[in-house]
């Protein structure tokens, strides 16, 4: 994110506020910042005296405040992380009467995790004034692939279009998480190597061949004998391939083909941008069309509906997951 990005450079070239109020529903670039600003601001001696980390379930506004008027000792600045600082959200207005005067050799971070405060209201407007609000937004899912090649490139790497893919459909959007599986992959790859769906499945333990994006590329192309295969697995092994992850997934590939089938403009590149996918899975959609008109595509979504339904125990009790999705796909593919 840009933003993050550019509070960390004026860090780095010492325009430091006295407040930083880190809020949002993404605890990654929260994290990030603020340990950033943990490691950067003083120097390691001077930290023992200068460098306070609180939490918002222990503390108080008033606690906080304390500490962060005192005056630094043998330092030129002292900083207070205020952790889980969310914890405080009933009284976290009070926080305005420090804000509008805050003390100019405190560094106060508030990181305020998976809410954010009424931009309406006091709070905000003398926070804005006196120091720095950054929002930290959850990225979509079809955010998410560009987002881990662009971490990469950063650190030297690069990373095929299906390999970032797996990553997004086994982890989802937790970027924390995704980072962890990245720097794992980082401490046994050479720098300049590209990451591929092998490195992956060796490392991570997420299997290249059975998975839902080869699943969902299997049923686009009416690959019988593949799909069974991916789906036996998936029987075998329910834990790390849950149905609802699988309906859900499926569901949203059949609103792309939906989605697709409507477009006038059927360039690649408009595909990409209108089914917000990579370029590089657009000719995925041009089979799946092919092999789906609209009418079977519809009826795919609807036969989605009724495996949910079913998945939650309505109207067909004791039938495991499996036997779910072999009905499911047997459905959709005839």
């Amino acid at each position: 994110m840009e933003e993050a990005k550019q509070i960390v450079n004026s860090i780095r070239q010492g325009n430091i506020s006295p407040i930083y109020f880190l809020m949002g529903e993404e605890p990654y670039y929260i994290d990030k910042i603020s340990d950033f600003i943990a490691e950067n601001i003083l120097a390691e001696e001077e930290r023992g005296f200068n460098q306070i980390v609180m939490y918002g379930r222990d503390t108080t506004i008033d606690e906080i405040t304390s500490n962060a008027r005192r005056y630094p000792m043998m330092a030129e600045r002292q900083v207070i992380i205020v952790k889980e600082a969310q914890d405080l959200s009933r009284s976290i207005e009070s926080l305005s009467a420090y804000s509008d005067n805050p003390q100019p050799t405190t560094v106060l971070v508030m990181c305020y995790k998976y809410k954010k405060i009424d931009k309406r209201k006091k709070l905000y407007k003398s926070i804005k004034q006196s120091g720095v609000i950054f929002e930290s937004k959850r990225l979509y899912d079809n955010q998410v692939g560009p987002w881990i090649q662009k971490t990469l490139k950063s650190r030297g790497y690069s990373i095929s279009p299906k390999a970032a893919q797996m990553l997004v459909e086994f982890l989802g959007t937790d970027l924390g998480k995704i980072d962890n599986e990245l720097e794992k992959l980082q401490l046994i790859t050479p720098k300049d190597t590209q990451i591929t769906p092998e490195l992956i499945e060796e490392n991570i333990g997420i299997s290249k061949d059975f998975n839902n994006f080869e699943l969902r590329k299997a049923i686009g192309e009416r690959d019988v004998l593949k799909v069974h295969r991916i789906i036996n697995y998936f029987a075998q092994n329910p834990k790390d391939n849950p149905l609802v992850m699988t309906i859900s997934l499926l569901f949203a590939y059949f609103s792309q083909v939906l989605q697709y089938h409507g477009l006038a403009d059927k360039s690649k590149s408009n595909v990409a941008k209108q089914l917000k996918v990579n370029p590089y899975f657009v000719s995925d959609y041009v089979v799946a069309a092919r092999n789906y008109p609209m009418k079977k595509v519809s009826r795919a979504i609807d036969l989605l509906h009724q495996t949910d339904a079913k998945s939650k125990g309505i109207g067909a009790a004791n039938v495991s997951q499996g036997d779910l999705l072999k009905e499911l796909l047997v459905k959709i593919m005839n």
